[in-house]
C-alpha cells in the first residue's frame, strides 16, 4: 500500500505542475485578455482530483495514518471548483481573465492548504 501511496503522491505533483504551469506560462496573455484554458490545465485538474481522492482512500484503507477530514474537505471543494471552471471555459477563446486568475489563485491556495494546515 505504501508504494501505491508514493506513486499517487508523485502523480498528484505532476497534476499540480500541469495545472499551475498551464496557468503560469500564459500570465502575460491573461493580462492582455487573450488567455485560454490549455489542455495541460484540463489534464492537471483531473489528475489532481482523481489522485487526491485515491490518496485519501489509500491512506484510510491501508491504515497508513490519520486523515484531517476538515482539511481534505476544503481541498476537495477547491479542487472541484477548479475542475468546473476549467471545463466550463475550456472552449471559450479567449477565456475570461477572472476565470483564469481564479483557477491560478485557487491552485496556489490548495498548495498552501496542503502544506500549512496540519
Amino acid at each position: 500500500m505504501d508504494i501505491l501511496r508514493i506513486i499517487l503522491v508523485i502523480l498528484h505533483f505532476v497534476g499540480l505542475s500541469m495545472l499551475l504551469g498551464g496557468f503560469l506560462v500564459q500570465v502575460k496573455a491573461i493580462g492582455q485578455g487573450k488567455g485560454t484554458v490549455v489542455r495541460a490545465m484540463i489534464d492537471g485538474a483531473l489528475t489532481q482530483l482523481v489522485t487526491g481522492l485515491l490518496l485519501v482512500a489509500t491512506i484510510q484503507l491501508g491504515d497508513l495514518g490519520d486523515v484531517n477530514n476538515a482539511k481534505i474537505a476544503v481541498k476537495l471543494v477547491v479542487a472541484v471548483v477548479i475542475t468546473v471552471l476549467v471545463f466550463v471555459y475550456r472552449k471559450k477563446v479567449p477565456a475570461p481573465s477572472w476565470a483564469l486568475w481564479t483557477i491560478g489563485g485557487l491552485t496556489l491556495a490548495n498548495v498552501i492548504v496542503a502544506v500549512a494546515w496540519r
